[in-house]
């Protein structure tokens, strides 16, 4: 990840200067300072989604908002986009897996199962515990990265965490 300080006026009008990365990048793309280099912001990527979760993030960049459902991995914005931003799609689309933080209805001792619900590549479970109510687990192995059990969590309890390459 680039740790470049974005000092754009937008940033620092907003109280202070950040990262500039944004919450999510979309698939299959080169690196956050490639792709701000490259990316023309003329949208064709947030038009060609078909599950509408692309979005204009600060700057017109392009970002995932996995709040407005899952990515399903078509590939309809690579193809969209007329600049060398994407990767060819036999690569993994992104390294990254979900975390429960702890505003999850389950460690509160609500019973929910929404983000296994939300799960379609069915990495997430809830085992037995004894004494108290099953807790949600996650299988890193199986897990995409879709976000789609971001958008179905009632509390907005489910992160995004990017995964170091080796």
């Amino acid at each position: 990840m680039d740790s470049t300080p974005d000092l754009s006026r937008r940033r620092l009008l907003r109280g202070g200067a950040g990262t500039g990365l944004p919450v999510q990048a979309l698939p299959w793309t080169v690196s956050w300072a490639q792709f701000t280099d490259r990316c023309s912001r003329c949208g064709d990527c947030v038009n060609a989604c078909p599950e509408h979760i692309i979005v204009n993030a600060d700057g017109g960049f392009p970002a995932i908002d996995f709040t407005r459902g899952a990515c399903t991995f078509c590939g309809d914005c690579a193809m969209a986009c007329a600049e060398p931003l994407f990767h060819p799609e036999t690569t993994p689309p992104w390294h990254q897996h979900v975390v429960f933080e702890h505003a999850c209805l389950a460690y509160q001792g609500v019973h929910c199962r929404s983000c296994e619900d939300g799960c379609e590549p069915a990495a997430i479970r809830f085992s037995p515990r004894l004494g108290g109510l099953a807790v949600p687990e996650l299988n890193k192995d199986a897990c995409n990265g879709c976000g789609g059990c971001v958008a179905v969590c009632p509390v907005s309890a489910i992160g995004m965490v990017k995964e170091e390459q080796a």
